[in-house]
C-alpha cells in the first residue's frame, strides 16, 4: 500500500475527513448534511404532501396548498381546539367545585366552633334550643345569618359519594403530593403550518396554471411524470423552481416575476383581463428551490444525535 493511497492508514495524522467519515458511521454526534435537490419540493407541489397539486391553492404568504390536505389539516386543528377547550372547561370547573368544599368545610369548622364554645353556657332550661341547633346543623339549615347553599349535609367526610373520591395509591395523579397540571387558555386561532401565521379559509386563493404543449417524447404521459408541466401564459416561458413565479389574485394565474417586472408593474393592468390591479393583488409563489446557494436560504440539514461524554 502506497502511502497516498486512498484507503491508505499507515499515516500517523487522523485527518478532518476520516473524523467525519467514523463520526457519520458511529451514530454519535451532530451531524450535518446538504440538500439536494431531490430533497427539494417542486413550484408547484404541496407544501403538506410534497405532491403536485391537484386542486392548488395558495396562502397570502405565497405558500402553495393542495386544497383537500390544507382543508384537512384546518379541520384536525379545529378538533384539537374544541378538545382543549373541554379539558380547559373540566379544570375550571373542578377548580369551582373545589371552591365549594373549601367555603362548606369554612362553614362546617364555624358551626363546630360555635357549639364548642356555646355548650358550656347552655343550661337545663335552654337545652331544648341547643336540641334545634344540633338539629338544624344536621339537616344543613345552618345558623341563622348562615348561607343554607354553602352547608353540607353532614360533617363526616366519608358521607355520601365522598367515599367514592378517595385517591387511589397506586395512580400518580390522584395521590394528595401529585401537583395538577394547569391548563392555559387555549386559542381559537389556526395558524399556516409553514409561515406560522393565522390563517383563514377564505383566505386560500385559488390558483391557476396554465399546462405547457408536449412534446413528442411526453404524449400520452400523464401531468405528474412531465418534466415540463406548466408555462407563463403571458410570455410562455416554462416554469420551473429555478424561475421565480407571481400569482395574479384576481384570476389566480401564475406568471413569471420577470413578466410582472417589465410588462405589468408599470400599469398595474391585468395582460389577459384588462382589470387594475392593485399591490395586495401581486402574491410572489415562494419557491420549492433547485439545490443552489443563490436560490435558496438555506439549504443543510443538522440532526442532533446523542454525543460521548469523556
Amino acid at each position: 500500500m502506497t502511502r497516498h493511497a486512498r484507503n491508505s492508514t499507515a499515516g500517523s495524522v487522523y485527518t478532518y475527513h476520516e473524523k467525519k467519515r467514523d463520526a457519520k458511521a458511529s451514530g454519535y454526534g451532530s451531524l450535518s448534511e446538504r440538500f439536494s435537490k431531490d430533497s427539494i419540493k417542486g413550484f408547484d407541489c404541496c407544501s403538506l404532501t410534497l405532491q403536485p397539486c391537484r386542486n392548488p391553492v395558495v396562502s397570502p404568504d405565497g405558500y402553495l396548498f393542495d386544497k383537500e390536505a390544507i382543508l384537512e389539516y384546518y379541520l384536525a386543528k379545529k378538533k384539537e381546539i374544541l378538545r382543549q377547550q373541554k379539558e380547559y372547561e373540566k379544570q375550571n370547573k373542578r377548580e369551582e367545585n373545589e371552591k365549594n368544599e373549601l367555603k362548606a368545610a369554612a362553614h362546617r369548622s364555624q358551626v363546630e366552633k360555635f357549639i364548642g364554645e356555646n355548650r358550656k353556657i347552655i343550661t337545663s332550661s335552654n337545652s331544648k334550643l341547643c336540641f334545634l341547633i344540633l338539629i338544624a346543623t344536621e339537616k344543613g339549615d345552618g345558623l341563622p345569618g348562615s348561607n343554607p347553599s354553602t352547608s353540607s349535609s353532614s360533617l363526616s367526610n366519608m358521607s355520601g359519594n365522598k367515599a367514592k373520591d378517595l385517591p387511589s395509591f397506586w395512580v400518580p395523579a390522584m395521590t394528595p403530593d401529585a401537583k395538577p397540571v394547569i391548563i392555559p387558555k387555549p386559542s381559537t386561532d389556526i395558524y399556516c403550518p409553514v409561515s406560522g401565521k393565522m390563517l383563514k379559509i377564505k383566505d386560500l386563493i385559488d390558483v391557476k396554471f396554465t399546462l405547457a404543449p408536449k412534446d413528442d417524447d411526453e404524449r400520452g404521459k400523464a401531468l405528474i411524470s412531465r418534466q415540463v408541466r406548466y408555462m407563463c401564459p403571458i410570455t410562455r416561458d416554462i416554469l420551473s423552481n429555478s424561475v421565480p413565479c407571481t400569482i395574479l389574485k384576481p384570476t389566480g394565474d401564475v406568471i413569471t416575476t420577470e413578466c410582472f417586472e417589465k410588462l405589468i408593474k408599470k400599469d398595474m393592468v391585468h395582460p389577459l383581463t384588462g382589470l387594475k390591479l392593485k399591490e395586495k393583488d401581486i402574491i410572489p409563489l415562494q419557491r420549492g428551490g433547485t439545490g443552489f446557494a443563490s436560490v435558496n436560504d438555506k439549504l443543510e440539514a443538522t440532526e442532533a444525535r446523542p454525543s460521548m461524554m469523556a
